[in-house]
């Protein structure tokens, strides 16, 4: 079962969080387009392409949302950006290449986020269950769900990034309820919050 609905607008942020969004921005641009974590394509449109779109899944953290793990973090995205918008959240940006998980522990401590940290390993090693997951550019919307799935808590959710193309009546998972949130941002697929039913 689904509903569809609208975004609102992206989530407001603070000075502090939008300075700190900033100065990861330029991390991002600094290191992370050189090293082809991020396409050079997506380097002049970093804030609408990664940055803005990542920030949508700030939106789907609720108040009594305490763990997050963010599935192939990669560079970060969406996991810092949650970070950084949901302080009462804490963030494990799961990344086992080395590099890149190298690269989000020199982001978490130049951005000073106490409430994120890295977790250098597979997602089999992961024993905590949580109350969302992220996958933004991980795998297939049923792929990510049985990944997800066994790492969530009672009522945990998974915040899926869906392709422009996501159709709910044929793509989803069996045994999910789902919302589909379409994208405020134009460019952008919908996204997909499931959780068991």
């Amino acid at each position: 079962m689904f509903h569809v609905k609208h975004e609102a607008s992206l989530p407001a942020l603070d000075v502090r969080q939008a300075e700190t969004l900033d100065r990861y921005e330029a991390l991002l641009r600094a290191r992370a387009v050189p090293a082809g974590m991020i396409s050079s394509d997506d380097a002049s449109r970093l804030r609408e392409r990664h940055l803005d779109d990542s920030l949508r899944a700030a939106a789907a953290v609720t108040a009594g949302d305490r763990e997050a793990y963010d599935l192939g973090s990669g560079a970060g995205l969406p996991g810092v950006v949650v970070a950084i918008a949901r302080p009462h959240l804490h963030v494990t940006l799961v990344e086992r290449r080395r590099t890149r998980a190298a690269f989000l522990e020199l982001v978490v401590d130049e951005l000073h986020l106490p409430n994120a940290s890295v977790f250098p390993g597979g997602l089999d090693q992961l024993a905590t269950p949580v109350d969302v997951v992220f996958a933004r550019a991980l795998a297939s919307i049923t792929r990510s769900w049985a990944l997800a799935e066994p790492l969530l808590g009672p009522g945990g959710r998974l915040v899926y990034f869906a392709g422009a193309g996501f159709d709910p009546r044929t793509e989803l998972p069996e045994g999910v309820d789902a919302i589909v949130l379409h994208a405020a941002l134009a460019p952008s697929g919908p996204l997909v919050i499931m959780a068991r039913q």
